[in-house]
């Protein structure tokens, strides 16, 4: 659909002034036709210079738009003059109400109240001077200007509403693209999350497992133990699986209708998988996950910061690694830790490429209005704990969504971002 038309930018001064020096042209021979074409009821026939005079108030209604009461000003110079000297009094009639409706229109509800009565007031005084025949006409005149200033405020007011109509349906029209960038922009960071938790849990697995083969293969090349190749590769291509299935659930997600989308994401029930992944690694690792039940937004965010908190700890915790995982419900809450003894946690960031782990950890929690702390233990080792609100932002607790697990060995190990 399309947007409300945009209000045109200003006029081209030239264009505009040409096109009231036509409109002037056009007024004069009007006039002079009056002039002409009328038998004259009062005053004299033009001379010379009452054709000046007639003609030269024309000019100044070149400008009207530009000085509006500047150059009616000057008009009245010309037609006080052509009047005072008798001349055909309705001859430049045409010119000077379009001249008082420029007044009208352009400026505001006093200034016109005072032109209009200073018009007509010296406009009376003059005729009613020259007897009361003169007077009673220049009433019956006198309606005329009252008339075109009445026009000229109607016209003013109606453009100010529909200027208001068409800047409100702009503002609207900018508050509309602005919520939808601001939608884009969550959406990408939304993808950008999920397809980072995602893929850099399973390169690191897969990165870690290949090295186990790779040792397996090297280690005594004359004595080759098949099996234990052959578990660390059955390790890599069931890793590969399950990351193959995990980002086409992505992909579904996200092709999915909103109300739809956090349903089908990975919830607490998912830990256990974690854990087992992990463990083909050779990490340690112990887990007490206590039966909790959370919407599927919360659930899902627990899910990638424990994901993403095993990832870290697999690829910075070095050898012998050992990894607690605990999940315990808490007073309108969900509290999860994830605790290593490694060497990543030590001087964090000094020789390190900063990533997005933690950056992606702590937007999770946000975006159901939970809290993550991570840091170096002051032991050794690094720390991840997380509390997330059982109640989500824009969520509803949803016992299907994250099913409560237990507890279970594992390996794992968390360090930097990620």
């Amino acid at each position: 659909m399309n947007g409300p038309a945009r209000r045109a930018g200003p006029p081209d001064p030239g264009r505009v002034r040409r096109q009231d020096a036509l409109l002037a042209a056009g007024l004069a021979l009007v006039d002079a036709g009056v002039a002409l074409a009328v038998p004259v009821a009062d005053g004299r026939q033009l001379t010379a210079v009452g054709w000046v005079l007639l003609l030269g108030a024309h000019v100044p209604l070149i400008w009207r738009r530009s000085a509006p009461l500047g150059s009616f000003l000057v008009l009245i110079a010309f037609v006080l003059p052509y009047h005072a000297m008798d001349f055909h009094h309705s001859a430049p009639l045409a010119a000077s109400l379009f001249g008082l409706f420029t007044v009208a229109v352009s400026g505001r509800p006093r200034r016109t109240v005072l032109v209009g009565a200073c018009v007509v007031g010296l406009m009376l005084a003059v005729k009613f001077s020259a007897g009361m025949a003169e007077g009673t006409d220049a009433l019956r005149i006198s309606g005329w200007v009252v008339v075109v200033l009445l026009l000229g405020v109607y016209v003013r007011v109606h453009r100010q509403y529909l200027a208001s109509i068409v800047e409100r349906a702009e503002r609207a029209e900018r508050t509309r693209e602005e919520e939808a960038r601001r939608r884009v922009a969550e959406e990408r960071l939304r993808v950008a999350r999920d397809l980072h938790d995602l893929l850099a849990h399973s390169i690191t697995l897969v990165g870690v497992q290949t090295s186990v083969a790779a040792h397996v293969l090297n280690a005594d090349p004359e004595r080759l133990d098949r099996a234990a190749v052959a578990a660390a590769l059955d390790d890599i291509a069931d890793t590969c699986r399950a990351a193959r299935g995990e980002l086409r659930a992505t992909l579904e997600v996200l092709r999915a209708p909103a109300d739809d989308a956090r349903g089908a994401l990975p919830g607490v029930d998912g830990i256990p998988e974690l854990v087992e992944a992990a463990r083909t690694s050779g990490v340690s690792v112990r887990c007490d996950l206590e039966a909790v039940v959370v919407p599927a937004a919360v659930g899902a965010a627990v899910y990638r910061i424990v994901q993403e908190a095993l990832t870290n700890a697999v690829r910075h915790g070095g050898a012998g690694l050992s990894v607690w995982v605990a999940l315990r419900a808490a007073p309108g809450a969900v509290e999860v830790s994830v605790v290593d003894d490694g060497v990543g946690g030590v001087d964090v960031g000094a020789a390190a490429v900063p990533g997005f782990g933690l950056v992606g950890m702590r937007e999770r929690a946000r975006s159901v209005g939970g809290v993550v702390e991570a840091g170096p233990r002051a032991g050794g080792g690094f720390e991840v704990r997380a509390t997330l609100p059982l109640t989500s932002r824009g969520s509803a607790p949803d016992p299907a969504g994250s099913r409560p697990s237990a507890g279970l060995e594992m390996q794992g190990h968390e360090g930097t971002s990620g």
